[in-house]
């Protein structure tokens, strides 16, 4: 991931509450498009100009080709505000996250993501790489509102499932382990919209934890078709259940080891 300074400058006099709201608007906009990644956007005031750093999945992420209806939008409301369009500067790579996929087609891709996780739901199945979803045609409406909306929750719900701290943590396993939750049936028809779109075959990932035995676990069949779905061996050391059928992956239960 690349971290990236946007600077806007006044160019005449404006309001904090106008800038606010529209750098804001800007900024939903570019992340529900997927040109920048996560929720918080501080905001630098300083002599005369506005600042921002944010971190982009890939060093073209801000180049108008990529806008979507959204973004050009709200491009067009920083006159309101008195404010001039950004200077993009190009700070470095992000050490700490992942590169993204290269713009090869990939042979697959999944919808994968955990809490911890910033980048891209989609990944290339070739590499587990995040695919920058700007790259895709629109998924809805003109942008991917609806897979960075996705995401959010299953997010959430991987939280608190993890934190095992109340009640909540098995109303949140439920719903992304269910092929029967509308969390997991609505990601599951996000996926079949990016196939649609994209023309490569795209899998929804199943998290698994808990079963009787590692044996029977071994041997469940696709929650969908009820058909074995075991692999020879695991791919990327994560998913060692993959059902072509129903474009789903899942990994052994968390409770057992690999090997």
């Amino acid at each position: 991931m690349i971290l990236t300074e946007l600077t806007f400058e006044c160019f005449d006099n404006t309001t904090v509450s106008a800038v606010d709201r529209t750098l804001n608007g800007l900024m939903d906009a570019l992340r529900y498009n997927g040109q920048v990644l996560g929720r918080e956007f501080p905001i630098l005031m300083q002599e005369g100009q506005f600042q921002l750093r944010v971190v982009c999945p890939d060093e073209d992420a801000l180049q108008p080709r990529y806008h979507s209806p959204q973004v050009k939008r709200a491009l067009q409301q920083l006159a309101d505000a008195c404010l001039t369009q950004p200077k993009v500067r190009l700070l470095g790579r992000d050490l700490n996250s992942e590169q993204a996929a290269p713009s090869a087609s990939p042979s697959w891709q999944v919808l994968y993501t955990t809490f911890v996780h910033t980048c891209s739901p989609l990944r290339c199945g070739d590499t587990l790489l995040p695919i920058p979803l700007y790259r895709l045609p629109a998924t809805f409406n003109g942008d991917h509102k609806a897979v960075i909306k996705w995401q959010t929750e299953w997010q959430a719900c991987d939280e608190l499932q993890m934190a095992g701290a109340s009640d909540a943590e098995f109303a949140g396993l439920k719903e992304i382990e269910s092929p029967h939750t509308r969390l997991f049936q609505r990601g599951w028809d996000l996926r079949g919209r990016i196939e649609y779109l994209t023309g490569t075959p795209t899998y929804y990932y199943q998290y698994r934890v808990g079963g009787t035995d590692k044996e029977s676990e071994l041997e469940r069949p696709c929650p969908k078709c009820g058909q074995p779905w075991r692999l020879a061996s695991p791919l990327h050391d994560i998913f060692l259940f993959k059902c072509d059928r129903c474009r789903l992956v899942s990994n052994l239960s968390w409770d057992f080891k690999l090997t």
